[in-house]
């Protein structure tokens, strides 16, 4: 069999930021050897013809996801689209014979998750999730280390992710800003952070309890306009976005918005964004670790913090991403055993590609056949719906008070 042959035929759908780099240009780039893209779906065509310029393909473009299925028969759909519409898009994706490859969140409604796990058991098709977080190399570090034992048992942990005033605020310029679209970023955001929660401590989430409330964005802000480029106050506000300025944004984006009415630089102020922006939560495991979270959409930082608090130590990363002074390209893991151990610093230089190396060793796990997943980072469903289960309880927790349980029978 013929090297081309033996490519997978795959589809995007969905021509987004993340579609036409994440898993076009850069997949094309790096892994052609084993992929070939064969199709380009959009509703909106003129994005999508952008999107194809930029990725380098000469890919036919649709807009009707169904006839390019019938057409092209391809083995592999990747979906990239809004969130809300990732189970319509999976369950006929994998009807048409082919498995899928979703980005985050697998989707946003415990009905939704039971339609995708059932077409995916009644069709034979494997559905996989963009967990790219779980194949960084701290995170693979911090798995081993929990593994072999190195803090005994984990009773607790500690976990705080902070999102600065550019990326956070990002999702209440776009189509996150509403439930109805995200799940909120319990869902939206927070499925990486559960999902690792699950992988790391090996058990599923049984009840949550939080409290969330949109406190900076939305109605809090002191003014509002009808988006940046037409906004009367983007001389004084601190979050006006200049798409002329960044042409990548400028050419996805703006004149594609005359198409569908979709802009990327709606204002952050919006009275009618109903998803929080302030986040905390605790979660119980079935194994009886408990986890105690927040999410934060407005620092002057971006990274994260965790810690793992065991029988015999504790071990403990804060990850800098972005904040106003400079840091070491690597991450320095803390190991700090119990009854005078002592302290080992173990240093995990950054990696070239996106999260640190995390994108590039996914789309190798993924596409490069034999590849070795002793620490079981290849996400499929099942993992996208516990983590989606989790952001949903912490959602409901938050409106209606109370602990909420996590139903398992809800991804069997």
């Amino acid at each position: 069999m013929s090297q081309a042959t033996q490519r997978r035929r795959y589809a995007l759908v969905g021509t987004g930021n993340r579609g036409t780099t994440m898993w076009g240009r850069e997949l094309l780039n790096g892994w052609s050897e084993y992929v070939e893209l064969v199709g380009i779906c959009d509703v909106n065509l003129m994005r999508a013809e952008r999107a194809r310029t930029m990725i380098g393909s000469d890919a036919p473009l649709y807009a009707n996801f169904d006839r390019m299925m019938a057409e092209l028969r391809p083995d592999l759909v990747i979906v990239c689209t809004p969130d809300d519409t990732h189970d319509d898009i999976i369950v006929r994706a994998l009807e048409g014979g082919a498995d899928v490859i979703s980005e985050k969140p697998l989707t946003t409604t415990r009905e939704k998750i039971a339609r995708i796990r059932d077409a995916e058991a009644r069709t034979g098709r494997r559905v996989d999730v963009s967990f790219n977080y779980r194949f960084s190399p701290t995170a693979s570090r911090i798995k081993e280390l929990i593994e072999e034992g190195a803090i005994g048992d984990i009773t607790s942990v500690d976990f705080h992710w902070y999102l600065d005033n550019q990326h956070g605020a990002d999702y209440f310029r776009r189509w996150h800003a509403f439930t109805a679209r995200s799940g909120s970023l319990f869902v939206h955001k927070a499925t990486h952070h559960f999902d690792l929660l699950n992988w790391y401590l090996d058990s599923d989430p049984v009840e949550v309890k939080s409290f969330a409330q949109l406190l900076h964005y939305g109605r809090n802000g002191p003014f509002r306009g009808p988006r940046c480029k037409l906004c009367p106050h983007k001389i004084e506000c601190p979050y006006y976005l200049d798409l002329a300025a960044d042409p990548f944004l400028d050419a996805l984006y703006e004149d594609p918005s005359t198409v569908d009415g979709y802009v990327r630089d709606a204002c952050v102020f919006r009275e009618e964004i109903d998803i929080p922006d302030t986040m905390t939560a605790t979660i119980r495991y079935r194994n009886n670790v408990q986890v105690s979270y927040s999410l934060n959409t407005y620092m002057p930082i971006e990274g994260h913090h965790i810690a793992f608090n065991g029988h015999k130590g504790r071990i403990e990363l804060r990850q800098f991403e972005k904040q106003p002074w400079t840091e070491p390209p690597a991450d320095k893991i803390l190991l700090v055993k119990s009854f005078g151990g002592g302290v080992e610093r173990i240093w995990i230089p950054h990696e070239p590609g996106g999260h640190y190396g995390g994108d590039n060793r996914m789309r190798d796990m993924i596409f490069k056949p034999g590849s070795n997943d002793r620490l079981r980072q290849r996400a499929g469903s099942r993992a996208g719906a516990m983590s989606v289960l989790c952001g949903i309880a912490a959602l409901e927790s938050a409106r209606e008070g109370g602990t909420v349980e996590i139903d398992p029978l809800a991804v069997w």
